[in-house]
């Protein structure tokens, strides 16, 4: 199974092997997002509107959790999901480069290196298995477009793409008017970890810190 963090990148990959330029506040908060929804649907973590609890310590044994679930076991104090997600934010390179990694390793996708005018080189990943990637965004597009029932699974990535602006850039201004509905519905939907989503959501809106921007 994929975690969260690789799902988004395949989700943003376009045709060409390029990824949709979206903004680096919006990648690194969906993908600090998309960690700590892992560690809830692992039982490592839950949260209320007013903090983030440890429920389990114990490793998942895996790279790109296990990093941010230490920092929470190691903390001297309770914070909020807001804080955590800032925290998982300003490591976001490292879960992306991971994520990616992972999808080489896996046979998804290839790293390729184009040289541009002789000196300038440019960084592709083109699909090796497309059925990953198609996986993804057809299941995302079926449940915007076609009413289908969405797993839990896919109600968090509706989630965070939509908290953090991402559906601006995949989708057309006209396919995003008509959608909008049904990512309203999807949002309302039970979901573990909503603390999660709805800090992302603040810290998009109203203050990003992991970029240099104000809060």
């Amino acid at each position: 199974m994929l975690r969260f963090a690789e799902e988004i990148m395949l989700l943003l990959l376009d045709d060409e092997g390029e990824f949709l330029r979206v903004p680096d506040s919006s990648l690194r908060y969906a993908l600090a997002g998309g960690v700590l929804m892992d560690l809830a649907m692992e039982d490592r973590i839950d949260t209320d509107l007013e903090r983030l609890i440890l429920v389990n310590p114990t490793p998942v044994g895996d790279d790109i959790l296990d990093p941010v679930l230490a920092d929470i076991a190691a903390a001297d104090a309770t914070h909020d999901a807001r804080y955590w997600v800032e925290q998982a934010a300003s490591g976001a390179y490292s879960t992306r480069e991971a994520a990616l990694e992972r999808l080489i390793a896996r046979g998804i996708l290839e790293r390729r290196e184009d040289r541009l005018l002789w000196m300038f080189q440019s960084r592709r990943y083109p699909l090796i298995d497309g059925e990953a990637e198609l996986e993804v965004k057809l299941r995302i597009m079926e449940v915007l477009f076609a009413d289908v029932v969405p797993t839990p699974r896919d109600v968090v990535i509706i989630c965070l793409a939509d908290a953090c602006g991402i559906f601006t850039e995949l989708l057309s201004s006209e396919d995003l008017r008509e959608v909008q509905p049904r990512i309203q519905l999807v949002r309302r939907m039970d979901l573990i970890g909503r603390a999660v989503v709805a800090a992302v959501r603040d810290i998009w809106r109203f203050g990003r810190t992991v970029d240099g921007s104000h809060s």
